[in-house]
């Protein structure tokens, strides 16, 4: 059989499972949709307390009514002006693409929004299905798939960063950093996947820097495999360092404002991030070029290049080096920051939630031992390499904020199923009840609901033994009608005025009407969230006057949300104490038809 004959076959290959991989990925994708029909899509009418989700929409809606591309200010929200968001339009793009071309097929805006919030999040969800089965494919053979689709489906449904209205852009992160090492897995057998994967990894950066731990384990990986084994990795390493600058460039130059090419922003991608990633990504290329370099002139110059990056951050972009929150504001970070839920450690979870505790760290820690004991018995490969580093990078991330675990539970899918499927393999060539009862476990074990809902039943059986006693205020019941899209129907039909409200509504009030808010989530808004903090924990006298100051028409209150209970329990002499005890000032009128109702609404009256 000749050479090209060989090649031809194996392109066919390589051709037949990318369409049979497609395929899987497109019934999981059906699947997951059906799920969530058969529930109604709730999350079209109430996004259960994702701001990120309901602010993009937003973002979207601005764009599409003719704000700038390059200019992020959320107008709605903060002081007078507004502030700039760190969010890229990378991810509003697409999503406004959707919304504009449905609206115009049917000349319903309300509708095209609705098409976009199910068709992005699901089609994201399908790429990232496929990207995960190709490759446990690449890691662990044929046997691998069917494990990855059911095993890989539950994790993604799981960590709920797909569900409809999932506008957020981390689902996209996610897909683009499985697709990075998906490529690279293929490299050796696949000639594009290498620069295919610089791409995506310079995307995930682009789009946001929660993803930076994980590119630069990406690219570390590469150069190091590079630095062992030249004959195999030399065109890898230079095919990636090309997609990774090229594409870098190409976001700088997209994304960014020629005005604002000198300002380096550690929180989005911009000057700092580009030089880096251009500097990075061409001295690989060049290292990699080198053909005639020994190893010991490629671990050289490859020293040489990480010294080079190191200087250029700690010299020219020093700031970028602290921990992202170290200069917010110690009010914002006690009464907001250490109560997002995704910002909490592993130990913080531990202390408060131990059924979550067990569903977000349970299979990325046994995947990790399936990665330890694959490098006990030897036979380490350059798969287990790439698997292994994004794996424990991943859970490290998770350990320090519990985000990191939807990147962790992902990773973790592709050595679990190459653990079901030895396993499967086992109970096929050589049937008894202990191989076919150790492959079950192998199932059961790598599904992250089956570990949350025995936590949970241990929780619950705990409880029913143990008597607890505790505050009336700790614990108290939170409205989840807080975040409903009927719970602001009333205000969406008032005059537009400024609103004052928490945080936590501060994004359901600028999509569900016409209004402007101080207050919302966002790191950035720390003017507009103090502000708010001052007029909620002041007197009733100082809320008065910053009422007055700027214009406020409307006060927002809503008695179940948590962040309104934290408040008044911080300040129970406050402005916002007083309002959820009843306690109406005379400067603000009760508007009737919100009396009782979820969200409370008070009229400022005018002075004199």
């Amino acid at each position: 059989m000749t050479t090209a004959h060989t090649a031809m076959l194996s392109k066919d290959g390589a051709r037949a499972s990318w369409r049979a991989d497609l395929m899987l990925a497109l019934l999981a994708t059906l699947g997951f949709l059906v799920v969530n029909a058969w529930a109604g899509f709730p999350a079209l009418t109430n996004a259960g307390g994702d701001n990120d989700d309901l602010l993009r929409l937003v973002e979207v809606r601005d764009l599409l009514a003719g704000q700038g591309w390059f200019d992020l200010h959320q107008y709605r929200m903060g002081l007078e002006g507004g502030f700039v968001m760190h969010w890229s339009r990378l991810v509003d793009a697409p999503i406004a693409a959707i919304v504009l071309g449905v609206s115009s097929l049917t000349g319903n805006t309300l509708l095209a929004e609705n098409v976009a919030q199910v068709a992005w999040p699901a089609l994201l969800f399908g790429l990232t299905m496929v990207f995960i089965i190709r490759a446990a494919r690449s890691f662990a053979g044929d046997g691998a798939v069917l494990p990855a689709l059911i095993v890989g489906a539950a994790a993604l449904y799981f960590i709920g960063i797909f569900e409809p209205a999932a506008l957020d852009h981390h689902n996209i992160q996610l897909m683009l950093t499985v697709a990075s090492l998906s490529f690279l897995l293929e490299a050796p057998v696949r000639r594009p996947a290498a620069f295919l994967a610089g791409l995506c990894a310079a995307l995930t950066l682009a789009v946001g820097m929660e993803t930076a731990p994980y590119v630069a384990a990406i690219g570390v990986c590469v150069a190091t495999l590079f630095a062992f084994d030249a004959s195999g990795e030399r065109l890898i390493a230079r095919d990636f360092g090309l997609g990774f600058a090229g594409v870098a460039a190409l976001v700088f130059v997209a994304t960014v404002p020629l005005s604002a090419w000198g300002q380096a922003q550690c929180d989005a991608f911009s000057t700092m991030q580009f030089v880096v990633a251009a500097l990075a990504g061409t001295g690989l290329a060049a290292i990699a070029s080198l053909e005639a370099s020994g190893r010991g002139q490629r671990r050289l110059s490859l020293g040489v290049l990480g010294v080079a990056l190191g200087a250029v951050l700690l010299l020219l972009f020093p700031q970028c080096l602290a921990s992202p929150y170290a200069g917010l504001d110690p009010r914002l970070k006690t009464l907001w920051l250490d109560h997002v839920d995704e910002a909490q450690s592993l130990f913080q979870l531990a202390a408060h939630d131990p059924a979550e505790l067990a569903a977000r760290y349970a299979t990325p820690l046994v995947a990790l031992v399936l990665m330890a004991l694959r490098l006990r018995r030897g036979g380490w490969r350059r798969q287990d390499s790439l698997v292994a580093t994004l794996l424990v990078v991943a859970f490290l991330v998770s350990v320090w904020q519990v985000r990191g675990s939807t990147f962790s539970i992902v990773f973790a899918v592709i050595p679990l199923s190459a653990w079901i499927a030895k396993w499967r393999q086992r109970a096929e060539t050589s049937p008894s009840r202990g191989s076919v009862l150790r492959m079950a476990a192998a199932w059961l074990i790598s599904v992250n609901s089956i570990w949350s809902g025995a936590a949970q039943a241990a929780s619950a059986a705990f409880a029913t033994g143990v008597k607890i006693t505790s505050d009336a205020s700790v614990g108290a019941s939170v409205d989840p009608s807080c975040q409903a899209k009927a719970t602001f129907a009333t205000l969406g039909r008032l005059p537009d005025t400024t609103v004052l409200a928490v945080s936590n509504i501060g994004s359901p009030i600028l999509v569900y009407s016409g209004h402007r808010v101080f207050a919302g989530p966002y790191h950035r808004n720390v003017a507009g969230d103090l502000l708010a903090l001052d007029a909620f924990l002041g007197s009733d006298a100082q809320a008065r006057s910053i009422v007055g100051d700027h214009h406020v028409g409307l006060v927002a209150l809503c008695r179940g949300n948590s962040e309104s209970q934290l408040l008044a329990s911080t300040a129970p002499d406050g402005f916002l104490a007083g309002l959820m005890r009843g306690n109406v000032p005379e400067w603000l009128e009760p508007i009737a038809d919100t009396k009782g109702a979820s969200l409370e609404l008070y009229r400022v009256r005018p002075k004199g």
